[in-house]
């Protein structure tokens, strides 16, 4: 029996990894080892097509710098929407092919049986039986030209064959994650994007922190580095996945940090990008690092910011861990030396130190369930990180944003909470302006009359907070259901 991993399954079947685990968890579908048969995934999804497929349009947008350089006397490539157009007719052309293949091999199955009954006929009647067979097949061979050729497992194969072109997947061992490798870019930048967390340092192929064994499949190297790997070492299979893109599915051998403890402490000097004025009293700081030092952190955590002056600060990362070099802060206008400076006259391309990450307020990224976020304040900030790193992952069934804030400037972050409630059918977003967490409380409850099987997350100042969980263990949550982040404000 064939098997598809999760992500390629969902892929082919023009669905989000998250459906697919619904089903999932609803019986609809079997897994074995983290894998799902081709047989299941057609019983569920039938319409299994190659024109009609985000997945397809999305590969129509392939970079003009995915073209691999080529000697100059050879052909130049077609650009990329010449190449992707051509691409997909012959796979159209490949599902009639094997959709022949398919039905002439069954045919001549249906042949050896009729020679089997023969071989046992009297001789006197064998005659007749020949010609009865023949008959018999002239018939079939004129029906197997007249028939539909395509049929939906040559359909599905000629589908993942053409987006196998497009997209490698990677396969972890031992944790199982797998994700796609697409374009140009590197192994590493590949798995920061799908939110996974491989040992890196540098990036930029100086330190050999990312080196990882490739156990099956083909790798191209796409930069040089100055970090040696050992013949031995190659001839094991190890490279460096800062420097290579993924010709071919690859099965690779890498470590992960899966707890907040797996990930080393680090110290960063890098730059204000942008700073944004939300209101007189909130600033949002674009802090980004150095493209050969990007910061190693899940989302939810905190870290420790300096200014050149020497002024200090603690905050949440509002941002995802899939662009490291680009973090998101909230500044409010405090008595303090750090708020001082940053509203008085902080400008781009200052230093600024980024140590850490701290903080165990980590998506639970075994929890699939349904899950409620609730932010009172500026506990935007992590639950934001949270909420952007679940979308990058594509695992929890579905999620609901509940943000109270009774802040002047409101709910600053209003617009992208709306345009990911437009973009996704698993999200929603419920901004709210009480102060009263029973009241937050209540419409939670309204939306959920049954609390029993929700994971939450919460982030706030502590007395909204304690509130909140409060409520929640009244109503049954459990302890090991809420994950809780108390901010300053």
């Amino acid at each position: 029996m064939d098997y598809l991993s999760l992500s390629r399954a969902a892929r082919l079947a023009g669905v989000t990894r998250a459906e697919l685990q619904r089903r999932i968890r609803r019986g609809e579908i079997a897994t074995f080892e983290g894998s799902v048969a081709v047989v299941d995934l057609l019983r569920i999804f039938p319409s299994v097509s190659l024109s009609d497929d985000a997945a397809l349009e999305r590969v129509e947008r392939i970079k003009a710098d995915a073209q691999p350089r080529l000697p100059t006397e050879e052909t130049a490539l077609p650009n990329p929407q010449v190449l992707v157009s051509r691409l997909r007719g012959l796979s159209e052309t490949l599902v009639d092919r094997i959709s022949a293949l398919g039905a002439a091999d069954r045919l001549l199955q249906r042949v050896g049986d009729r020679l089997e009954k023969l071989v046992a006929e009297p001789p006197g009647e064998l005659a007749e039986s020949v010609r009865e067979t023949r008959d018999w097949f002239l018939d079939a061979y004129r029906q197997l030209g007249a028939q539909p050729l395509s049929d939906q497992r040559a359909q599905l194969f000629a589908k993942d064959t053409f987006l196998r072109i497009m997209a490698a997947n990677v396969k972890l061992i031992p944790s199982g994650h797998d994700f796609f490798v697409e374009g140009s870019e590197s192994i590493l930048e590949a798995s920061v994007r799908a939110g996974l967390r491989l040992g890196y340092g540098c990036s930029s192929g100086n330190c050999g922190d990312c080196k990882a064994r490739v156990l099956s499949g083909e790798t191209w190297k796409i930069r040089d580095h100055d970090y040696v790997i050992s013949e031995r070492e190659k001839a094991m299979g190890y490279i460096l996945t800062c420097s290579q893109t993924a010709v071919t599915d690859l099965v690779m051998e890498a470590a992960e940090a899966t707890t907040v403890e797996d990930l080393p402490q680090q110290r960063i000097r890098a730059s204000l990008r942008k700073l944004e004025r939300l209101s007189p009293d909130l600033i949002a700081l674009n802090v980004q690092t150095p493209r050969t030092q990007t910061l190693r952190f899940m989302a939810g955590q905190r870290v420790g910011l300096r200014l050149e002056a020497g002024a200090t600060c603690e905050l949440s990362i509002a941002s995802c861990p899939c662009n490291g070099r680009n973090l998101w802060f909230y500044v409010r206008r405090e008595d303090d030396d750090f708020a001082a400076a940053v509203f008085g006259d902080f400008r781009p391309g200052q230093l600024i130190t980024v140590t850490g990450p701290k903080g165990a307020f980590v998506l639970q990224e075994d929890s699939p369930e349904p899950t409620v976020f609730i932010a009172f304040g500026d506990g935007i900030a992590p639950i934001k990180s949270l909420i952007e790193h679940a979308v990058s992952i594509d695992l929890i069934e579905s999620f609901h944003l509940y943000w109270d804030t009774r802040y002047p400037e409101g709910h600053h972050q209003g617009q992208w909470g709306r345009a990911l409630r437009d973009a996704l059918d698993n999200f929603s977003f419920t901004p709210l302006a009480s102060g009263q967490p029973s009241d937050v409380l209540a419409v939670v409850c309204a939306d959920h009359p049954n609390l029993a099987g929700l994971r939450f997350y919460l982030a706030g100042p502590p007395s909204p907070l304690r509130g909140a969980v409060t409520i929640l263990r009244e109503h049954g949550v459990d302890e090991d259901l809420m994950t809780i982040e108390e901010t300053a404000t």
